[in-house]
């Protein structure tokens, strides 16, 4: 008890820290979306310069340890003459690493969008800024929203290496709560519960605006769920009482 009535009167400092994680994890997934969204383009573009600076940057990224690419934006960066905090660079680093994955998330959504409705816009004379932000783009992104929301926590759970370059964020916090303690399985368990709040936080803020933003609803609500789902059996019971 005396362990984790300490580790309570740790709890303001596990809170700060929580919201910086919880800070990096919204910037950096900002900037991976816009990345994201200009490679995908870039990918697919009719210009051979354009394909090959994305397709380099998506694959130096996705083959490289996230580790390294931490440590390249904390101490090689300001190397060249560039200052970084250890949050910017944290940012960064995170957001260019999950914008290599996004990339190709954006690109399959991209393509499962119908061509011939691409051709009816043009035929309409919209221009190629209207047809991808009021045809492409919702589309794309109804259909690889669950995998954005994914990358999203993916990120959330990646902040804890920014532990290695010293930003305090729940990981870092811990490791300095347990350093000053001496207390590991309390320190830690508390780390743990916090990262669960925060996941299944996003994931349920997730899906409420995965709800709200696309109609019909993206996230099926439970009671239409099971309503569909006792349709279906009462079809396929139909059906086997006609074969029989």
């Amino acid at each position: 008890m005396y362990q984790w009535l300490t580790v309570f009167s740790y709890l303001e400092e596990f809170l700060q820290a929580a919201l910086l994680t919880l800070e990096v994890t919204l910037l950096a997934f900002a900037l991976a979306v816009v990345l994201a969204i200009v490679a995908a383009l870039g990918r697919d573009s009719h210009r051979a310069v354009l394909r090959l600076v994305a397709g380099f940057y998506v694959e130096a990224i996705r083959n490289t340890p996230v580790l390294l690419q931490i440590f390249v934006a904390y101490f090689a960066i300001p190397a060249m003459g560039i200052n970084l905090t250890a949050f910017a660079a944290g940012i960064i680093a995170l957001g260019v690493n999950v914008g290599a994955y996004l990339t190709e998330v954006f690109r399959a959504g991209i393509s499962s969008v119908p061509t011939g409705q691409i051709e009816a816009a043009g035929i309409l004379g919209l221009n190629q800024h209207t047809i991808f932000t009021r045809v492409v783009l919702p589309q794309a992104l109804r259909n690889v929203y669950p995998a954005v929301i994914n990358n999203l926590i993916q990120i959330l759970l990646g902040t804890s290496l920014l532990s290695a370059i010293a930003l305090p964020e729940l990981t870092g916090a811990a490791l300095t709560i347990n350093s000053r303690t001496l207390i590991f399985l309390p320190v830690f368990a508390m780390a743990l519960v916090l990262y669960l709040v925060l996941s299944n936080g996003l994931s349920f803020v997730g899906a409420l605006i995965g709800r709200v933003a696309f109609k019909p609803a993206l996230v099926l609500p439970k009671a239409t769920l099971g309503a569909r789902l006792v349709a279906r059996r009462a079809a396929s019971a139909r059906k086997k009482d006609m074969a029989t």
